[in-house]
């Protein structure tokens, strides 16, 4: 069997990064865990840490780490309901590991993190990225459950549709006026400054392919954040992307306008989680499922 206190070892040390840090966690020596680590490494004849600064898995570390995760919260259920034994036990709340993209965190994710914290005994850690790359997050180990565009579900997991988050074209006004005065066109397009997330957001070009056949932008602007994106287009420095659920009271109160009202750019979203029986992450696809039934279409 193995030794569940070295586990806790491990986790902390990869989660702090740090062997100082992950002995103050846990409330011992750095000495103490370091000889914990070592112990595990040396019974199982892997390495499990790479020991740089700061501190990274190997693959047999991230494997390890999620098991002991899962294992965490099935052991923080039995505890829930009410076994006799259960008051010989204490220690922190678990933590569960959740990845979501941008988008997902500025609109229901906060939402439904407070309806699931009402009755959950237990906190979450958000692991934020791109949705495209969320799934394989969850395929290394290194969360629990993902908010993905992957419909497919990863190996040991279950996957359920979340629905569509919609996007609209949105500029500042005098941004508008300034490129867009002869409407939107592949002209326009080509000179206009634009936004994007990060190297992988080609949304962008999606849109301009539907409105003038084939994807074309501007210069670009980049801005690795929903709010940062938001307050820059606000400002007039390029157009952008914006969840209608964003953009329409901006839009009602005049601070943006739609580019092209009529053209809209949806992406599908999934749910998807580890394949156990726990009652906790139960409780948390519950709340995902119920607050994105009024903010996704």
């Amino acid at each position: 069997m193995l030794d569940y206190s070295a586990l806790a070892a491990l986790a902390a040390v990869l989660r702090t990064g740090a062997f100082d840090a992950a002995a103050e966690r846990l409330a011992v020596t750095p000495s103490a865990v370091s000889q914990r680590i070592k112990g595990l490494e040396e019974r199982l004849g892997l390495p499990l840490i790479v020991r740089s600064a700061p501190c990274r898995p190997t693959d047999a570390g991230v494997r390890l780490v999620a098991h002991f995760d899962q294992v965490s919260l099935l052991e923080h259920d039995l505890l829930q309901e009410g076994a006799p034994w259960a008051a010989a036990f204490g220690g922190p709340r678990p933590t569960v590991r959740l990845a979501v993209n941008s988008d997902s965190l500025a609109t229901w994710i906060p939402a439904a993190v407070a309806r699931f914290s009402t009755s959950a005994a237990v906190t979450l850690a958000l692991v934020l990225d791109d949705e495209n790359h969320t799934a394989e997050r969850l395929r290394t180990g290194e969360v629990i459950a993902a908010v993905t565009t992957i419909g497919k579900a990863a190996p040991g997991c279950r996957v359920a549709p979340l629905g569509r988050m919609r996007y609209v074209a949105t500029a500042s006004p005098d941004f508008a006026r300034r490129w867009f005065a002869d409407g939107v066109t592949e002209a326009a397009l080509s000179q206009a400054p634009v936004l994007r997330f990060d190297q992988d957001d080609h949304l962008q070009d999606r849109w301009a392919a539907d409105v003038v056949g084939r994807g074309v932008s501007g210069p670009t602007y980049w801005a690795p954040s929903t709010q940062g994106m938001l307050d820059l287009t606000l400002a007039g420095v390029a157009w952008s992307l914006t969840p209608e659920k964003i953009a329409t009271p901006l839009a009602a109160s005049g601070r943006l306008i739609q580019l092209k009202p009529e053209a809209s750019l949806d992406v599908p979203l999934f749910w998807q989680h580890q394949r156990i029986a726990s009652q906790t992450l139960e409780g948390l696809t519950r709340a995902v499922r119920e607050e994105t039934s009024h903010w996704l279409i």
